[in-house]
């Protein structure tokens, strides 16, 4: 059984910094594309950043240059967030898709994802 599990979430004021990370099992991270996605209500899933193999990794022209995605281990996947602002504000999760999406572009839809976890909040505020 695949399970992602975040954590890592909570309120920071603007400017500052949270590192998110996701436990996973029950499957290869190096043979996924894994990637954030955050959601506001009313809204649809955005991807936020994505890691190939290889330390392939692609990001969302809003978080570019603030946001770091990277393998800590065969199993645990970070989001390093800096500079956050109140537009960053969302329901952060974790999404393993097939391998290709990551270098084709298409990561950045939700649409394809294979697992999600179950999300961690994040709150900015000016």
């Amino acid at each position: 059984q695949v399970q992602l599990v975040e954590s890592g979430g909570g309120s920071v004021q603007a400017g500052g910094s949270l590192r998110l990370s996701c436990a996973t099992s029950g499957m290869q991270m190096n043979m996924h594309c894994m990637a954030w996605y955050r959601q506001v209500p009313g809204k649809e899933r955005e991807g936020v950043a994505g890691l190939g193999r290889d330390q392939y990794v692609t990001y969302a022209e809003s978080v570019k240059g603030r946001f770091t995605i990277s393998r800590l281990s065969a199993e645990k996947l970070q989001l390093e967030m800096k500079s956050l602002k109140p537009e960053d504000t969302a329901m952060y999760y974790c999404a393993a898709r097939m391998l290709y999406d990551c270098y084709s572009g298409s990561w950045q839809s939700m649409n394809g994802v294979r697992y999600w976890g179950q999300g961690t909040q994040v709150t900015v505020s000016s």
